[in-house]
């Protein structure tokens, strides 16, 4: 099969803003859209009469009305639907292995409690060898454009930055391509926060600090950044780039920084060990508390 943008598809809302940002994806990258549904065989109680046949034949309203409703809207767009037997959290990893991007959707909560990303979900991030996108439930193509001069939502205004998370001392080529890539695609400003802290002694003891070491760690930080980006910028010279190097978590500045984005770019270094697979401090605050998008891509 050729690469495609696949999506995951339950039947939530969630998953219906994922397939429609997934549609998306898709033309930008001129790319097939993939629609897979996970059916997994539950008896119950409460409808007894209800047998693998019956559940099924339900089921698969779930790929074949969300291809309906997509081709409507986008008619030039390539749709594939798919129904697979099995668990979700074994097949959409396994199903991302031939896809350009694998999309899946997570519920949004109200204050302070972010954003609800499920175990199907927080698996396969934490599984899948190809970038996995996150797309809250209610995003639309409006929320990914800047507001209108009259401040209203608008498909047709200039996109919200595209944000990227970067750690300097193990930059990762995958993870920065994605983002450039990204970037150029939707004609976005690429913001680069990397968040650096100070060293341990101040900490401990607070007056040690020095204003003039400060100063100098700030521009050595800074100065790595633009560094490192240097043949990024050669490579993609129509990306617009603003450089972020600031003191502090990472996780926030990029949660901050997350209300004006369309797409926040972080990065899981894949782990092959014991103890098994999982996804970072800052890339699991970010995927709970980001109200944009948030893309996971996965690197050595």
């Amino acid at each position: 099969m050729s690469h495609t943008v696949t999506v995951g598809l339950d039947g939530s809302r969630e998953s219906v803003a994922a397939a429609q940002w997934a549609a998306h994806e898709a033309q930008r990258r001129a790319l097939p859209l993939r629609l897979v549904h996970v059916w997994e065989w539950e008896p119950t109680t409460q409808a007894p009469l209800m047998g693998p046949g019956t559940q099924r034949h339900w089921a698969e309203r779930i790929p074949r009305e969300t291809a309906y409703d997509l081709r409507i809207r986008f008619p030039e767009l390539e749709i594939t639907t798919e129904q697979i037997v099995g668990q979700p959290a074994a097949v959409l990893p396994v199903a991302a292995e031939e896809a350009e991007l694998l999309v899946l959707g997570s519920r949004g909560l109200s204050g302070v409690a972010g954003f609800l990303v499920g175990s199907v979900a927080q698996a396969t991030v934490a599984t899948a060898e190809r970038p996995v996108v996150l797309v809250r439930a209610g995003e639309t193509e409006e929320d990914e454009h800047r507001p209108d001069t009259d401040g209203l939502p608008s498909a047709a205004t200039p996109y919200r930055d595209v944000v990227l998370g970067l750690d300097t001392s193990r930059p990762s080529e995958a993870l920065i391509e994605f983002a450039f890539d990204a970037a150029a695609r939707r004609g976005a400003v690429l913001r680069v926060i990397h968040g650096w802290s100070l060293p341990p002694v101040y900490a401990y003891n607070p007056g040690a600090m020095d204003p003039m070491l400060n100063e100098d760690l700030a521009a050595n930080e800074a100065s790595t950044l633009t560094e490192t980006l240097r043949a990024w910028r050669e490579k993609f010279p129509g990306v617009e780039v603003i450089e972020q190097s600031t003191v502090g978590q990472a996780a926030q500045h990029l949660i901050e920084a997350a209300s004006d984005a369309c797409l926040v770019v972080v990065g899981r270094r894949t782990r092959h060990s014991a103890i098994g697979t999982h996804v970072g401090p800052v890339t699991h605050a970010v995927l709970h508390h980001s109200p944009a998008p948030v893309a996971v891509v996965p690197h050595d």
